[in-house]
């Protein structure tokens, strides 16, 4: 059975919290790296810690009790100025942040925490006597580097909350973990206190209410856990006033259809009905963008857990870098957000071990001791753009091309083929990497992949800008939200079909007299730049009953083409349906029309993947098909 039995909400409650408001002291240490002699933030620390402190105490978490009220006595001493912020302690200060979020990762999984490191609690102990030198041997000595595995996996549990293996445990005695429980005075463990800045809601299915609360599996939890949002309690009054008023407009319609049933037509009741329709269309917009608004979250809940693993890398690297964040308050849909957390944890990491340098290098180059890596998040239309800049060593396109021949990701013929902007997108690829050593950090040829493949699954595509000497930038390109995307509606012969109006980008006639024909394939002339012309019956495996008359210049991260239709049935702002039982390769789900009909959105990047796979007879290899046909 659960060590919390009948308190699994108040547990979930506590762990949502007390993570936000750890990754906020994390923030604030690495602010206060910089700034030792800042009180408010001395302050604010305190007070984290002595909140996670008092949750924990009406939880029985002892350990964590334990650890946290070490911690609080340390920072209650250098607010007091009774001690002195050295690297040292603040080494200790970070390993003890992180043995903390390990103890979360127990109590996620229904346990009650082990006890933190022997010598995490050692440091801690020494420094309240007075020992400010002393570290813990897990911070100061670097990670053994895995023996094998994906280069993210080292910081996954940090960010997400999972539970790392613990060293040996110390033995705290009863007598002493008592003892710190009944310090705690009953205001203080009553009910933990956080900050009130919205509620979390959450749909709970009535046979799952009813069931024994210590039945439940992890798993079930964890589900949960992924099905809840916090909304701010403002959207949700604006959705309820909005459903008021669409009520009371449907009352009027009801008495209007009444009036014109028993014979009334005159001209003033057929107004009245006009204005009653036309409030309701403009309600149920108004309701419809006020309900996409409670998946809105910000991102800024996202970028507040890299500081400290861009400052704890860095420290590891012997560099000196600062992380800037920018657009914190730039609003991503809830699910979005979930999965950006690899990639960005990718690029962050790449960005601090491969882009900038040592200090001693930036200083023979005339650039600043202090490098600076921006992440940055701002909406640009319907888009959300997200960037990862870096002020480093960036990349030759050159070397890279050549590092991809001597890897055998494709031949010397087919590199010479390539233009910066697709030597540089070839960083990529999977098994792609500069780095001539694999260590605990990087080197495997993983992490660009993943980060590529998940920007993928949100619709979303990348781009790489580098010069030499000066730095990278990568920018992510997503859309505004996953419930709702803008498509264009094309025509084959009389069926619709819908695409993705973030891949279109201009639309054209098709003049059959001014087709050429390049290496068998068609091809047209814009504004100077020959593009492949690929008939979307082709794609959909459909018979060409007529000449295409219209054209779709599309754009995906690597390259241009025209997809060539018949016509086209106009733009629409599709209610994304998911076909879940059954899914056919190419789509990526439905839609419905305001005539009732369904439409089939197309997913454009599986439909070309598919087409470059009946390319294998062109003698091209694999990666150069990649190049020009994945987004």
């Amino acid at each position: 059975m659960s060590d919390f039995a009948g308190m699994e909400d108040l547990l979930q409650d506590f762990l949502q919290e007390a993570s936000d408001l750890l990754s906020d002291v994390d923030n604030k240490l690495v602010d206060l790296e910089k700034s030792p002699d800042d009180t408010r933030l001395l302050n604010d620390i305190f007070r984290g810690f002595h909140t996670i402190k008092g949750g924990a105490g009406f939880l029985s978490a002892t350990e964590l009790v334990t650890l946290c009220h070490l911690t609080e006595n340390l920072f209650d001493r250098l607010r007091n100025r009774d001690m002195t912020l050295t690297p040292e302690l603040m080494d200790t200060i970070m390993a003890a942040t992180k043995g903390v979020r390990e103890m979360f990762g127990e109590l996620n999984q229904s346990m009650q925490p082990r006890a933190a490191q022997v010598e995490v609690l050692a440091a801690l102990r020494a420094a309240l006597e007075g020992d400010a030198h002393a570290t813990p041997a897990a911070v100061s000595a670097p990670a053994a580097a895995p023996a094998a595995g994906p280069d993210w996996q080292a910081l996954h549990g940090a960010v997400t909350g999972a539970a790392a293996p613990a060293s040996q445990p110390e033995v705290i005695t009863a007598a002493e973990a008592a003892q710190l429980l009944s310090a705690q005075a009953p205001s203080a463990v009553a009910q933990p206190s956080f900050p009130p800045e919205g509620r979390r809601t959450t749909d709970k299915p009535a046979a799952a209410a009813s069931a024994p609360a210590g039945g439940r599996r992890v798993e079930e939890r964890a589900v949960a856990r992924e099905n809840t949002i916090r909304v701010d309690t403002s959207r949700l009054d604006q959705v309820l006033n909005l459903s008021g008023e669409i009520g009371l407009t449907k009352n009027r319609l009801t008495s209007l259809r009444a009036d014109i049933l028993a014979g009334k037509t005159d001209a003033e009741t057929l107004h009245a009905l006009d204005q009653a329709v036309s409030q309701l269309d403009l309600l149920v917009s108004d309701l419809q963008n006020s309900v996409m608004k409670t998946r809105m979250q910000p991102i800024g809940r996202l970028f507040q857990k890299y500081p400290r693993i861009a400052r704890d890398l860095a420290r590891q690297l012997g560099k000196d870098v600062e992380l800037s964040l920018v657009g914190e308050e730039t609003e991503v849909d809830k699910t979005m957000i979930e999965d950006l957390a690899d990639p960005l944890i990718h690029l962050i990491r790449n960005a601090v071990d491969h882009g900038v340098e040592l200090p001693e290098e930036r200083l023979a180059a005339g650039k600043p001791a202090k490098s600076i890596v921006r992440l940055e998040a701002r909406q640009e239309g319907d888009h959300i753009v997200l960037i990862i800049a870096d002020d480093g060593r960036g990349m030759s396109a050159e070397r890279i091309r050549a590092k991809a021949v001597e890897k055998g990701l494709l031949s010397e013929e087919e590199a010479n083929t390539l233009d910066e902007r697709q030597s540089l997108n070839l960083v990529l690829l999977p098994g792609f990497s500069t780095k001539s050593q694999i260590s605990d950090v990087s080197g495997r040829g993983v992490g660009m992949d993943v980060v590529k493949t998940n920007i993928q699954k949100l619709n979303g595509s990348i781009e790489i800008r580098s010069e030499p000497g000066k730095g990278s930038v990568f920018l992510i390109s997503l859309p505004l939200t996953l419930a709702i995307l803008p498509v264009l509606l094309v025509l084959l012969g009389d069926q619709p079909f819908a695409l993705p109006l973030s891949m279109v980008r201009e639309i054209l006639p098709i003049e059959k007299d001014k087709m050429q024909e390049v290496g068998g394939k068609e091809t047209l002339v814009v504004r100077g730049e020959i593009l492949p012309v690929i008939a979307l019956s082709r794609l959909l495996g459909w018979p060409q009953l007529q000449h295409p008359e219209f054209g779709v210049l599309m754009q995906t991260a690597e390259r241009s083409f025209i997809l060539s239709v018949d016509s086209f049935a106009g733009r629409d702002d599709a209610v994304i349906k998911s076909l879940d039982d059954f899914r056919p390769r190419g789509v990526a789900g439905v839609t419905t029309l305001s005539n009732g009909q369904i439409v089939l959105i197309l997913d454009m990047k599986e439909l070309l993947s598919d087409l470059s796979s009946h390319l294998d007879g062109d003698g091209r290899g694999g990666a150069m098909r990649a190049l020009e046909f994945s987004a």
